[in-house]
């Protein structure tokens, strides 16, 4: 029977505590620095690229780049499993804010108007690698500046890609969203249990 445990390759505690959610057992498989500092995962927007590819490309290079440090390590072979999120506003990515200004900047730009929400998952195991690619559509009500910087303050939106958080304090600014709510937290559940599966796990 296969091993039920699988190696998660993020350092987000929020898509630990969605797996848990779902009775997913798992290790981490860190990274000895952020992804983004590592040749083999280039998180930079390529010219040309689309929202979508780029999530996808980004979470496949990370569940390859675990299954090849995997191969390095004398560690139990199991699946890894790897994501992105990212946001789409008119075509443009919004990723994480590199300061309380630029955290600023983005929520004004979401205010009163709808984005989306793109999560790509893969899974990784030997040489087989598949992913899957959630898309969500959220829409902000309209946000005072004094709302804006009261909620950068405590620090919420920082290591969040579009400087918020769905499960956070930054839930009273959405009107309605479409699609998954856990795709948005940064893991879309259904994709993910059904990926899953089709690596052998016994969900």
């Amino acid at each position: 029977m296969m091993d039920p445990r699988i190696y998660l390759a993020s350092r987000s505690p929020r898509r630990r505590e969605l797996l848990t959610q779902i009775g997913v057992r798992f290790d981490l498989l860190l990274f000895r620095t952020e992804p983004r500092e590592d040749e083999e995962v280039n998180e930079s927007w390529l010219a040309g690229e689309t929202p979508e590819a780029y999530v996808q490309r980004v979470a496949r290079a990370k569940a390859a780049f675990g299954v090849g440090l995997l191969a390095q390590r004398p560690l139990v072979v199991r699946p890894v499993l790897a994501a992105d999120t990212t946001l789409d506003l008119d075509g443009e990515i919004i990723g994480k804010p590199r300061d309380e200004t630029d955290a600023e900047e983005i929520l004004g730009r979401l205010s009163g108007r709808s984005h989306r929400v793109l999560t790509a998952i893969a899974v990784g195991r030997g040489d087989r690698l598949e992913h899957r690619l959630s898309v969500s559509e959220v829409r902000f009500r309209t946000l005072t500046v004094d709302e804006i910087r009261h909620y950068i303050r405590g620090g919420e939106p920082m290591d969040k890609a579009g400087a918020y958080g769905i499960q956070g304090r930054a839930a009273a600014f959405i009107e309605e969203i479409h699609g998954s709510h856990s795709g948005i937290v940064g893991l879309p559940l259904c994709e993910t249990a059904m990926l899953l599966r089709e690596f052998g796990h016994p969900l």
